[in-house]
C-alpha cells in the first residue's frame, strides 16, 4: 500500500433516538446513523454522500475509483475527513484529462433503486409549511389493515417497495416499483399529472427506509405524516424535526414507534402488553423458594 496520509475519522453506526411505543412508552431506540459527506478531489467539490460514516476514507475512495475519478492507489496523496465540517478532501498526482465532462453536483443517497438527487435539493429551505395533521392510534391500525391488499407485486415477485397517498386510513393512491424512490416519484408526478385523486392525502406510507430523501421529498408533497414498517435514519430525523414532519416506523400489527409526533398522536388503541419473559435470575430465585417450601411441607408432614 502507497503511503497515504488518512484521517481515520470513523464514527459509529448507529445513534440513539427517542421514540413513543404503541403502549405509549417513551424510550431510546439504535437507529442507523446518516452523515452528509462533501467530497473534494484537488480542491474541486466532486458530490456530497450519504452514509453511516463508519468508514468514511474508504467509501470515499472506492467512489473516486468507480467513477473513474482515481486511476490508481499510487495517484492517492491523503484522504483528510473533518465531520465538523462534513468534508472528506482528496489530494492526488493527477486529475483525469476529462474530468469536467464526469463532475456533476449531486447527492447519493443510502436509497436503494434510483436514489440520487440532482442539485442542492438537500439545502432546499423555501418548503411551504405543512399541515399539522394529527393521528389516531386506532387510524393507524386501520390504515396498515387497508394497506395489506395493495402490495400484489411483492407478494407474487418480491424484491419490490410499495408507496401509498392516503387520507387517513384510507388509501388513495399505491405504487410499487424496484426502489422506494421511483416509488415516490411516481406517486409526485401522478399528484402533478392529477391522475389520481390524491390532492387531499395526509399520509405518506413506504415500505422502504425513512431516509433524508424520503422525508424530503414527502415533505415536497405537502404531506406533514411519514409511516414505515422499517426502520429511520438520523438525518432523517434531523429534517423531519426542521420539517414539521410526524415519523411513524416500524409499524407492523399493533407495533409502531413514533418520532416528532408531540401532541399529534392520539393513543386511543393502546394493545395488551404481552406478558415479560421471566429473565434466568428472576426463575433461579422462584424455583429456589418453590424447593424450600417442597421441603418445609415434607418437614411438616408427619
Amino acid at each position: 500500500m502507497p503511503d497515504i496520509a488518512l484521517s481515520h475519522a470513523r464514527l459509529p453506526a448507529t445513534t440513539l433516538v427517542e421514540v413513543v411505543d404503541a403502549f405509549g412508552d417513551t424510550r431510546e431506540q439504535a437507529i442507523a446513523a446518516e452523515r452528509a459527506l462533501t467530497v473534494y478531489l484537488n480542491k474541486r467539490e466532486i458530490v456530497t454522500l450519504m452514509s453511516l460514516g463508519d468508514d468514511p476514507e474508504a467509501l470515499v475512495v472506492g467512489y473516486l475509483r468507480n467513477q473513474g475519478l482515481l486511476r490508481s492507489a499510487e495517484d492517492l496523496v491523503a484522504v483528510q475527513v473533518d465531520w465538523d465540517v462534513e468534508a472528506a478532501v482528496v489530494i492526488t498526482r493527477h486529475l483525469p484529462a476529462d474530468l469536467e465532462e464526469r463532475l456533476g453536483t449531486r447527492t447519493v443517497t443510502t436509497g436503494c433503486g434510483q436514489g440520487t438527487v440532482f442539485g442542492k435539493l438537500l439545502d432546499q429551505t423555501a418548503l411551504t409549511a405543512l399541515p399539522d395533521t394529527a393521528l389516531a392510534q386506532s387510524t393507524l391500525y386501520a390504515l396498515l389493515n387497508n394497506l395489506n391488499s395493495y402490495n400484489e407485486t411483492y407478494k407474487s415477485a418480491g424484491a419490490v417497495h410499495g408507496c401509498a397517498l392516503c387520507q387517513q386510513a384510507q388509501v388513495l393512491d399505491f405504487v410499487e416499483d424496484v426502489g422506494r424512490h421511483n416509488a415516490v416519484d411516481t406517486l409526485a408526478g401522478r399528484q402533478w399529472l392529477q391522475e389520481a385523486e390524491s390532492t387531499s392525502a395526509d399520509i405518506f406510507y413506504t415500505t422502504g427506509r425513512l431516509t433524508s430523501e424520503m422525508v424530503l421529498k414527502v415533505a415536497q408533497m405537502g404531506i406533514s405524516i411519514l409511516v414505515s414498517r422499517s426502520g429511520v435514519t438520523q438525518k432523517g430525523v434531523e429534517l423531519a424535526e426542521r420539517f414539521g414532519v410526524m415519523l411513524v416506523a416500524r409499524a407492523k400489527g399493533k407495533q409502531f414507534q413514533a418520532i416528532n409526533a408531540g401532541q399529534r398522536l392520539t393513543l386511543d388503541a393502546i394493545p395488551p402488553r404481552p406478558p415479560r419473559a421471566r429473565s434466568s435470575q428472576h426463575a433461579m430465585q422462584l424455583d429456589k423458594e418453590s424447593a424450600k417450601d417442597r421441603l418445609t411441607a415434607q418437614e411438616q408432614t408427619p
